[in-house]
């Protein structure tokens, strides 16, 4: 049964960073593609990184080059480097995760952790 579990979200003050990781188990090996999304209150879920089992990754239009998305094989995680926070950046960040990357990006994933808040104050 493959589980997501993130960490490391809290609260920084704009211009500040965070890291968050997404520790994975169940998956048979590496071959799976990982993203993050995220949703503030009142609005529709939006996608923020995505980075394939090669690790080649993909980002949404909002990250201007601000994060970065890796991942540790050896220790079935994912991380979101989040730098140069903003107020609108507010939001539950969600891991996701499945075998093809396409289904990744587009929110298809059959796999969700279950959310750590990001709180940006100005």
């Amino acid at each position: 049964q493959v589980q997501l579990v993130e960490s490391g979200g809290g609260s920084v003050q704009a211009g500040g960073s965070l890291r968050l990781s997404c520790l994975t188990s169940g998956f048979a090996d590496s071959d799976f593609a990982a993203a993050w999304f995220r949703q503030a209150p009142g609005k529709q879920r939006v996608f923020v990184a995505a980075i394939a089992p090669g690790s080649s990754t993909s980002y949404g239009d909002f990250v201007e080059g601000r994060f970065i998305i890796t991942r540790d094989n050896t220790k079935n995680t994912i991380h979101l480097q989040m730098n140069t926070l903003r107020p609108e950046d507010t939001a539950l960040y969600y891991c996701a995760a499945d075998h093809w990357f396409a289904d990744v990006v587009r929110g298809k994933s059959r796999y969700w952790g279950q959310g750590t808040q990001v709180t940006v104050s100005s």
